[in-house]
């Protein structure tokens, strides 16, 4: 393990600390321009690498980061969800990606909403965002199925113009507001 991450679990998957065997799949998905580019897409693979370093980093900063979702049933990894916040972000966020083969089977959905629970739960957050690029509609239909409203707009730093989507808080998604 490359992280302090706690392993998580829900019917289907597993979150997991990221370990040096995901980086094949996460450089091969930060190198997907049409899959990245609302993520985080870079265009060589050194760039790609280094995110993969800054997102173990971020771990050891903050406490928190970017899990690896494992399919129980593959034992491959399918994509990363968790709580970023990297300098120059409005404030912690609830990210969440799948990668090639994996989208449409509600992954994202059930992999966010634990890490959610996490966040609440055993770190204490009352709050919580998603901050997702006006084209990634996707993205904003899964916000809006967790319970998440538009709240503003803003220019990230590195994304440019993004959503700030705001979730559920602590108590309304302990009270199981959404399905």
């Amino acid at each position: 393990m490359l992280t302090n991450a706690p392993t998580l679990e829900t019917e289907r998957l597993i979150l997991r600390s990221p370990v040096t065997g995901d980086a094949e799949a996460v450089i091969a998905f930060l190198m997907d321009e049409g899959r990245a580019k609302g993520f985080g897409y870079c265009s060589t693979r050194s760039d790609a690498w280094r995110w993969f370093a800054l997102s173990v980093g971020h771990w050891h900063i903050h406490g928190y980061g970017y899990f690896t979702v494992v399919d129980k049933a593959t034992e491959m990894p399918v994509g990363m969800v968790g709580i970023w916040n990297p300098e120059g972000w409005p404030e912690p966020e609830l990210g969440w990606v799948v990668f090639d083969g994996a989208e449409g089977k509600g992954i994202a959905y059930e992999a966010a909403q634990r890490a959610l629970q996490w966040a609440y739960d055993d770190l204490g957050f009352t709050t919580m965002t998603s901050q997702i690029v006006p084209t990634n509609t996707r993205s904003i239909a899964l916000a809006e199925r967790m319970g998440a409203h538009h709240e503003s707009t803003y220019d990230n730093v590195h994304m440019g113009e993004e959503m700030l989507f705001r979730h559920l808080g602590a108590k309304a998604f302990k009270a199981g507001a959404v399905a």
